[in-house]
Parts: structure tokens; C-alpha cells; sequence
């Protein structure tokens, strides 16, 4: 039988991406999921998922903004699936992305694919692509606890992991993704599938959460460090750690699945066409 997929998503005021988001789930060869959004205590969202009644989709309204971290707890709470999948709000799942990560994970517990990372520019609302980097390395678990290359965005795992670790832990905040990785890393299987099917999003104008640098960026980086024993830690630029040797001696090949054209989503069209 086909395995049912929860698909979670925190959103938070970022309206024409999350129409993007779900534009590129509703062209999925998979069909047999929920997409539970999690809106976190920002601007109503409910004409954006009644653009895709196709979708089942889930809306759930937080009064407060209670963080990324704890709408994706809410989120994955409510999940009715067997398997998870993670996604931020303004990343974009190619069209074989679920059917492919659905059909790795039959003999593990826990797949993540590699990412083409996008940087782009807006015009009238739509974000266009101007340049693509491929995010492919090999799994490497004593590795990853120097550098992580898990993006969450896509990856699928079996709900049953919540019974045996809990849930994400906000308590790291930035690095919540690294901390379950690790935590999924020590208990179960992990597999990298080597296809580029999710398009990460990278602005260089910084609305992105990963690029949200604070002062208390590092005390997170502590944190997680204190957790797992990693030693220290020191914030670095990303691009500046992607060109360390022992980064770039774990780089791999990857299938390219994306044709380079941006997602246009029915909130475009109603607004521009």
C-alpha cells in the first residue's frame, strides 16, 4: 500500500513564495498526501491555500508568533502520516520529488535528497532565478558533526522517530535541523538520495531564514555544541566553509532535475495575468 505523507510547512508573512510552495506540490507525480501549514502568528493565509483546492491541505493559525521551531512541532503534532516530510515556506519540491523519496525509504527510516540552491531577484512579486548552485555531498555521519550538509527541506522520515527522540528543540533555534539530524543519526538509518529535486531558495537580500544572522547566533552554536559534544564551533560565512578542504573532498554527484525556469504560482497569474 502507498504510504501516506505529511507534508509540514511553517509560514510565516511570506505570501508569494508559500504560493509557490504549493504550486510545486500541486504538480507532484505523488498524490497521496496532506500538506499541513502552520502559519505562524503572521498574515492570514487562507485565500493562498484556497487557491489549490486540489491539495488536502491542513491550516493551522497560531494567535502568537511561537517561532519556526515550535510551528514545526504544531505541525508535526497534527500530521496524520506515516512519513513526514519537512519544507520551509519558500523552498520548492520538484514534480518527482515525493514519488522518488517515498520510494527510498523503504529500507531505512530517515532519506534526504540534495538541493540546488538558487539565488534570485523579485519583479512584480515573482521570484526569478539568477544563478544555481548544486548542494551535493556524501553522507559522512562523523563528519557531520563538524559541518552539516542535511538541508530539511524534502526530507522524509518515518513519524514513529518523534516516539523514540521527541520533537525539534528550540532551545538551538537556528540549529534545530542539525540537532535532529543528529539525534535521527544515532538510533536510525539514514540515506542521502543523490537527486537534486528541491530547489533552496537564497536571497541575497537576506529574507531567508538561514541567512538571519544575530548576536545570539552563536550561543545556539554553543548549545548544540554542549549537547552532542562537538567541541568548538565558531561561526563561519557558509561560502567560506563550502571551500575548506574537508568540505569539498565530500562533494558528490548528483542527478539534476530542474530545467531552470521559476514556479509560477496561481497567485501570480490571479494577480498579474
Amino acid at each position: 500500500m502507498r504510504p501516506f505523507v505529511s507534508v509540514v510547512v511553517p509560514t510565516y508573512n511570506r505570501l508569494y513564495p508559500l504560493a509557490e510552495l504549493l504550486e510545486s506540490l500541486n504538480r507532484q507525480t505523488y498524490h497521496y498526501f496532506e500538506v499541513i501549514v502552520v502559519n505562524d502568528g503572521g498574515e492570514r493565509v487562507d485565500d493562498i491555500v484556497a487557491l489549490y483546492p486540489e491539495l488536502r491541505v491542513h491550516l493551522i493559525h497560531c494567535r502568537d508568533n511561537v517561532g519556526h521551531v515550535e510551528a514545526r512541532n504544531i505541525g508535526v503534532k497534527a500530521a496524520k502520516g506515516e512519513l513526514i516530510m519537512l519544507c520551509d515556506d519558500d523552498d520548492i519540491l520538484l514534480p518527482c520529488h515525493i514519488e522518488q523519496m517515498v520510494a527510498e525509504i523503504a529500507d531505512v527510516d530517515f532519506v534526504y535528497s540534495d538541493v540546488e540552491i538558487f539565488h534570485y531577484r523579485i519583479e512584480n512579486g515573482q521570484r526569478i532565478p539568477t544563478d544555481r548552485f548544486l548542494f551535493a555531498y556524501e553522507y559522512d555521519r562523523e563528519a557531520m558533526r563538524k559541518f552539516s550538509t542535511y538541508v530539511p527541506s524534502g526530507s522524509l522520515y518515518r513519524k514513529s522517530i518523534h516516539d523514540h527522540l521527541g520533537y525539534f528543540d528550540p532551545n538551538v533555534h537556528h540549529y534545530w535541523d542539525w540537532d535532529f539530524f543528529l539525534r535521527v543519526s544515532d538510533a536510525f538509518r539514514i540515506k542521502r538520495v543523490a537527486v537534486a529535486s528541491v530547489l533552496y531558495a537564497f536571497s541575497n537580500d537576506g529574507d531567508n531564514l538561514s541567512r538571519q544572522m544575530s548576536d545570539k547566533r552563536q550561543m545556539y552554536l554553543n548549545r548544540l555544541s554542549e549537547k552532542h559534544g562537538l567541541g568548538n564551533l565558531p561561526i563561519k560565512n557558509f561560502w567560506l566553509l563550502l571551500d575548506e578542504p574537508e568540505v569539498k573532498k565530500r562533494r558528490a554527484e548528483s542527478k539534476i532535475v530542474w530545467d531552470g525556469t521559476p514556479m509560477i504560482s496561481r497567485l501570480w497569474r490571479l494577480k498579474h495575468v
